[in-house]
This record gives C-alpha cells, structure tokens and sequence, in this order.
C-alpha cells in the first residue's frame, strides 16, 4: 500500500468523493441521487458535523471512512460513529480498509475520545477487519426507532 495515501476530506474534495459515497449507498439499496449526495456530504463537512477521510491510489479515489461526532454522559468525553466505510470492489482485499480504520483510530485517539462505534449487519464478512483492528462486539443491544 506504498502508493495509496489517506487524506482528510474537505469541502473543496466534496464533488471528487461522491461517486464512491453513492456506490456506498447502492450497496445499501438507495437509489443514486448525485446533488443530494453532494449536498449532504457538504453540510457534513462545512458544519464539522462529520470527519471524513479518503484513500487515494495513482490519483483515484478508492476508498473512504466517515466519523460522526457524538457524546458519552457515562465517560463524560467525546465519542465517534464510524458510520460509512466503503472501498472499491476492484481495490478490496489489499489493506485499503485497513489503512482507513487505522486513520479513524489515529485520528479519535487525539481528539481524546471514549470510544469508537460501529454497527454492521451480522453477516458483514467486514466483521473480520473490525475484529482485527480492535473492535470487540458490544455488550449493550442496538435498537432503531425508524421515523
């Protein structure tokens, strides 16, 4: 992974990073909608409400993490969502996740936060990267209340 570099986004990097953002959320099942996705990516990025970085490998965009701020009343600190990581499919199996979870760790761990959290479907085979950076499964019972 010599060649591919891990960059923080910026609003600038917006339009650039949100071809790989809407294969993300097809692979979710979402139906593709550029401008809301550049859009939502750059209320994101402009109101520091999330912290995204990139993998860049021969001057493409092959991969990306999202970090959503949160808070812990238990820690009284600052914890973090990992929300979204995806890489190409052409580029999987050759560290890229890695290397962006190690970012994400890098860059919680100096902002003095708790924790890091993440949720995934239990049958992610993503669960065995999580495991191997660090991540154990969670005692706590996840539930959404859809609206």
């Amino acid at each position: 992974m010599d060649n591919t570099a891990i960059i923080r986004a910026l609003v600038v990097d917006v339009e650039k990073i949100e071809p790989l953002f809407s294969l993300y959320r097809e692979f979710y099942g979402m139906r593709k909608d550029r401008s809301a996705a550049i859009e939502f990516l750059r209320a994101r990025l402009e109101n520091e409400e999330s912290t995204l970085f990139y993998a860049k490998k021969d001057g493409r965009i092959i991969g990306f993490v999202q970090l959503y701020p949160s808070f812990s009343s238990a820690s009284l600190k600052k914890v973090f969502i990992l929300n979204d990581l995806y890489v190409l499919e052409s580029e999987r199996g050759k560290g890229v996740a890695k290397l962006l979870m190690g970012k994400a760790i890098e860059f919680c761990t100096e902002q003095k936060c708790a924790r890091i959290s993440l949720s995934t479907a239990k049958d992610n085979p993503a669960q065995k990267l999580y495991e191997e950076v660090g991540f154990k499964e969670s005692t706590f019972k996840f539930y959404n209340y859809n609206l």
